[in-house]
């Protein structure tokens, strides 16, 4: 749901779907990575709170009893605490039924609240924070220009999980390409492992028109992964995730080849024969 005439173009998770889409800021304050085309088209800025209320108010007259509330555009959390808790309570008191309000943070913007004020807003009723790990490997992040260390990705992870807030964690399959593809597999599967996320979004790379890293591939200077050897990297990245909290563990995103669900470490070996079974079979009954 979503009721606002800014520029640009709204994305959300897709299990955001159902929810009021509430653009706190426009564009995406990093909007550098190399893969990801998103919100080139637009200048990023923080929204005044005269444009938020006016959208809550909009949603208000549309579903005054709606109950989930996504945080746009591409990384709430490069607002101040004291505004997302203006906004939260906003939110509270304009819905009395609300049950979820979620967000997008980047471990860049994560890293720039401490624990005490991540702890706050859970208390205020922030239920999820949506975050990008990517890849685990510094090589490839530094490549895609995510601006972070794996290290300061593990310490932002780690951060939202010691404040209670549930974390979502995404990584995207074929980051490093035919070259890093066994460097990407298994330093990613090292940081999941050290952030033990509650959920994690296992996506396929897909070459964006024009973003950077679709015009290195046009170069020859990045050469992607077929889809056979995305499941293969994703066998890899599986094998070397060992978490101990339950993680529920999806890669059933329309970019994959095979739709994957489970939660982790319940369910990790059922898992990786599926992966071995559809590995296993003849070449052209896989990509049937």
């Amino acid at each position: 749901m979503y009721f606002d005439t800014a520029e640009g173009i709204v994305y959300r998770p897709p299990s955001e779907a159902n929810s009021f889409i509430l653009r706190v800021t426009i564009g995406c304050s990093h909007n550098s990575c190399t893969f990801c085309n998103m919100y080139r088209q637009v200048q990023f800025r923080i929204r005044p709170m005269k444009e938020i209320v006016e959208q809550i108010k909009s949603a208000a007259a549309y579903n005054p009893n709606l109950k989930k509330v996504f945080l746009a555009d591409g990384n709430a959390l490069v607002l101040s605490t004291n505004k997302l808790l203006e906004i939260i309570g906003l939110l509270k008191s304009t819905f009395p039924n609300l049950a979820s309000i979620t967000c997008y943070g980047a471990p860049k913007d994560t890293l720039r609240k401490n624990i005490s004020e991540l702890i706050e807003l859970k208390r205020a009723g922030l239920r999820m924070i949506y975050m990008g790990i990517e890849s685990g490997n510094d090589g490839i992040l530094t490549s895609i220009n995510k601006g972070v260390s794996s290290e300061e990705i593990i310490m932002a992870g780690q951060l939202v999980r010691d404040s209670g807030i549930r974390l979502a964690a995404m990584v995207i399959l074929g980051l490093g390409g035919k070259t890093h593809t066994v460097q990407h597999a298994i330093s990613t599967g090292k940081v999941v492992s050290a952030i033990n996320p509650s959920v994690l979004g296992v996506l396929t790379l897909t070459l964006e028109k024009d973003a950077p890293l679709a015009i290195e591939a046009e170069q020859g200077k990045f050469i992607p992964l077929s889809p056979l050897e995305t499941v293969e990297e994703l066998q890899q990245m599986l094998q070397h995730i060992h978490i101990t909290r339950p993680c529920v563990f999806n890669s059933n995103h329309i970019s994959n080849l095979l739709p994957l669900t489970g939660t982790l470490p319940r369910d990790k070996e059922i898992l990786l024969s599926e992966l071995k079974e559809l590995l296993s079979l003849p070449r052209k009954v896989q990509l049937t």
